[in-house]
């Protein structure tokens, strides 16, 4: 396993980590849980992401009972959490003080951790100003209650608005951004952002790499039994699958598919070495459900030397609908 830096703080996180978005509490127990945990450990991913919302807490819940179980060593890993939606009362949502330091000490409980190493503000918060959630988030950092600060899925510019009141106010600044990356969802990463990366050196921890398990090539035929895409809490997953776009996707996917053939690697795999391939990237969260699926899934770091000039050109001739590559051009 490979590591690298968080954007550009000092702290080194492996390349691949392990989130429970979805499967922990849904699609795992606590002790298949702990089973993928101690795998994904052992196996040098020293990440672990969680979110107060993910099955409503329980998903901290079981994190925090399987880190405990493991007897983890605290300075060998690293956890997160997210603040945004942690209940229905008013006063359980957004980026407000109040709710940003009750959700913490949730998070703090249920983790059964002392600190947690990143905290995200899971989405913008429109009813709370910036500069309330900046100092909330430095307040937190002072105490010691969190070490690094971020965000997930927000706007360029009111990240760039967070930095402002940061650096105008002597307050700790965002250091990481955690958006969707994969090949169908590219822009914020290679566009939107690229000017945080260059002046603020912001940190990327990126989210469904496998687009929700359409770029396994799983879906290219139905939705199988028991796959996210099956859960009833997952619908809007699935309503993405069967539209037009969906429909879209499938196409490139299986266009795709004789590129790893070539490869002789895996779609997921190549799905994941080229996530990495970007530098901007500093992990990529996996979220598999089988130890047999992890060990796919982190192979894919050691494929990622053979996604040449010539096979990224492949693939990007497929992404953007060009005429499909032939086979000695891979």
């Amino acid at each position: 396993m490979e590591f690298r830096n968080l954007g550009k703080s000092g702290l080194r996180v492996s390349e691949l980590s392990y989130g429970s978005w979805v499967t922990f509490s849904f699609q795992l127990d606590k002790a298949k849980a702990k089973k993928t945990m101690k795998h994904a450990y052992d196996s040098g991913i020293n990440f672990f992401d969680n979110a107060e919302v993910y099955a409503s807490g329980e998903s901290e819940k079981i994190m925090g009972d399987v880190i405990f179980d493991l007897g983890l060593q605290r300075d060998t890993y690293i956890v997160s959490s997210k603040v945004f939606w942690g209940g229905q009362a008013v006063t359980q949502r957004g980026l407000n003080t109040k709710h940003i330091r009750d959700a913490c000490d949730a998070a703090l409980k249920r983790l059964r951790v002392d600190y947690l190493d990143m905290y995200f503000c899971h989405r913008p918060d429109f009813h709370t100003p910036v500069e309330e959630t900046v100092r909330a988030m430095d307040l937190l950092i002072k105490q010691g209650k969190i070490l690094y600060w971020g965000t997930s899925e927000w706007s360029a510019d009111r990240i760039r608005e967070a930095y402002s009141v940061a650096h105008q106010h002597g307050l700790t600044p965002p250091t990481m951004e955690q958006p969707q990356y994969n090949m169908f969802h590219r822009s914020k990463l290679e566009k939107e952002f690229l000017g945080l990366f260059l002046t603020e050196g912001l940190g990327t921890t990126i989210w469904s790499p496998l687009a929700s398990g359409i770029l396994t090539g799983k879906y290219n035929e139905k939705i199988p039994k028991g796959s996210r895409m099956s859960l009833p809490d997952y619908k809007f997953l699935r309503d993405g699958l069967e539209s037009e776009q969906g429909a879209e996707n499938i196409k490139k996917v299986i266009k795709l598919s004789k590129i790893a053939e070539k490869l002789d690697i895996s779609m997921a795999q190549l799905s994941i070495a080229w996530c990495l391939k970007n530098k901007n990237v500093s992990t990529v969260i996996l979220g598999a459900t089988t130890t047999n699926q992890l060990d796919e899934n982190i192979k894919a770091a050691e494929y990622a030397r053979l996604l040449d000039d010539k096979v990224m050109n492949s693939i990007e001739k497929i992404l953007k609908n060009r005429p499909s590559p032939e086979p000695d051009m891979l």
